[in-house]
């Protein structure tokens, strides 16, 4: 690898750190943002939600850009814009104007992410691509490592809105960089035509299903009109998508072609489940520390460390295992040690031990730090270079819907499972079905709500678990080189 592919690579890491730990902050600041903007927890899961979404509706539009415009300019223009996005989102007067301002972030992010990795494949060839995605990884390792615990002094000290201003002097930092230090990287093709079609149905097909699930967590149950009917209409667009794919073959956003290579079919399923089970988690695990365990925020934040550290430990290994053996044994293993280190969580309570949730945790980051890169990285597997932007495209659509459909996904699950269970004990106080006596009505009322509460985070984190199990299917079909193995297409 050339020094200056290294250096490279750490300008576009320095660039990636403000989206990376802006996503990986807000997490710790909702029960805040709940409070201060009198809301409920699933308006303002939103702006998790929205954030990715326009991340997914971003990444089409990063390919096609690099093909009209200089790939440093670019590089410029998504740092700044996420910088202005996070100004204005320091000063919201309400909860509906941040999570408009997470769009805007949303959307610089689904610029910058796409365009650092295909930057990074010009610069670089197949044989250290691994290593190359490891360091570009790193703000993935270190967002849920410092951004938690920046975001708790932060909150603490300080108020949420700066956990949005302290983005601002960083990608002023970030595009003085780019500009004086990054190469040129001039336009591929000024005569590409986007497809517009495509992105359309793309976008309606994801928001139409999350807000469908969304919506299942307000009403209780997947089984309410809203629900369905937002769900059936994203099963329309996906097979409008699909029609209008085979009808203009390889002149789309998404190629149906790119699905005949193994590695790309079962990088694509493994990480859009991997959005349950890491975003989900990561979404979960504050709140679980803040509401169950009844932690300060800060206390949260620090509670999170041995997971975020253990994947830092993981990070150099990751992509050295990934270029020498294959994706497929990196990421099964790493699923088995995930599971390992998430379904301890099932049987937590109030009262168990802190080292215990820390040694879990720190079990359970060995394995979330070897699932994203070598997924990723594997994508590319026997393709060549003029389809990597349309693999790129692919892979980061399918990796922002997964997170976001599995953020709201768990959130949803965990909130109806609280109030259906929440409205069965008030049907049943309100019927007199339990013998307590006056004196000991407030505390048993208190103690049941306390117990309905664990057992509904209790449930999010055996969800997540199952999820984790659930890769190990695509993941058989990624690449083995131990064996010699070549699958390239089907």
């Amino acid at each position: 690898m050339s020094k200056k592919t290294q250096m490279v690579a750490w300008i576009i890491v320095f660039g990636a750190m403000a989206p990376m730990l802006d996503t990986t902050m807000i997490n710790i600041a909702l029960n805040s943002l709940r409070l201060s903007f009198h809301s409920s927890l699933t308006t303002v899961q939103w702006t998790v939600t929205c954030y990715l979404l326009a991340t997914g509706v971003a990444v089409p539009f990063s390919s096609w850009l690099l093909n009209k415009f200089d790939g440093k300019k670019l590089f410029i223009f998504s740092e700044a814009l996420f910088g202005v996005g996070s100004l204005l989102a320091a000063i919201s007067p309400n909860v509906h104007f941040l999570i408009a301002m997470r769009l805007v972030q949303g959307f610089a992010d689904g610029l910058i992410t796409p365009l650092l990795i295909n930057l990074i494949v010009q610069l670089s060839g197949p044989e250290v691509l691994g290593q190359l995605m490891a360091t570009v990884g790193l703000p993935i390792i270190l967002g849920p490592l410092l951004g938690p615990v920046v975001g708790g002094v932060i909150i603490k000290f300080l108020s949420w809105h700066w956990i949005f201003w302290i983005n601002v002097p960083i990608t002023i930092m970030s595009v003085i960089l780019i500009a004086c230090k990054m190469p040129q990287f001039p336009p591929k093709d000024k005569q590409s035509k986007m497809d517009f079609v495509g992105i359309g149905l793309l976008v309606l097909l994801s928001s139409t299903v999350i807000y469908g699930v969304v919506e299942a967590g307000t009403k209780d149950t997947f089984l309410n009109r809203e629900t369905v009917d937002f769900l059936l209409f994203g099963l329309g667009m996906a097979i409008a998508y699909v029609v209008w794919a085979i009808v203009r073959h390889d002149r789309v956003v998404l190629p149906l072609s790119l699905f005949k290579f193994h590695a790309f079919t079962g990088s694509s399923i493994g990480i859009f489940i991997s959005g349950l089970f890491l975003n989900g988690a990561m979404l979960l695990l504050p709140l679980y520390f803040q509401n169950v365990r009844h932690m300060s925020v800060i206390a949260a934040a620090l509670a999170l460390i041995p997971q975020g550290l253990s994947m830092l430990i993981t990070r150099p290994f990751v992509g050295r295992l990934t270029d020498s053996i294959g994706a497929k044994y990196v990421v099964m293993v790493s699923i088995l040690i995930t599971f390992l280190g998430t379904i301890p969580f099932f049987w937590f309570t109030q009262k168990t031990a802190y080292w215990i949730i820390a040694l879990v945790l720190f079990v359970r980051g060995f394995g979330a730090g070897g699932v994203t890169m070598p997924l990723m990285a594997d994508s590319y597997t026997g393709m060549d270079k003029t389809q990597t932007p349309a693999a790129t495209i692919g892979s980061r659509i399918i990796q922002n819907v997964g997170g976001a459909f599995g953020s709201a996904l768990v959130t949803t699950l965990v909130t109806s499972f609280a109030n259906h269970n929440v409205h069965v004990f008030e049907r049943r106080l309100k019927n007199q079905q339990y013998q307590v006596k006056t004196s000991q009505l407030q505390q048993f009322v208190t103690q049941h709500l306390s117990h309905i509460r664990l057992e509904s985070y209790q449930y999010g984190f055996l969800i997540i678990s199952i999820s984790a199990i659930l890769i190990i299917l695509p993941t058989l079909l990624l690449s083995n080189k131990m064996s010699g193995e070549k699958k390239q297409s089907v």
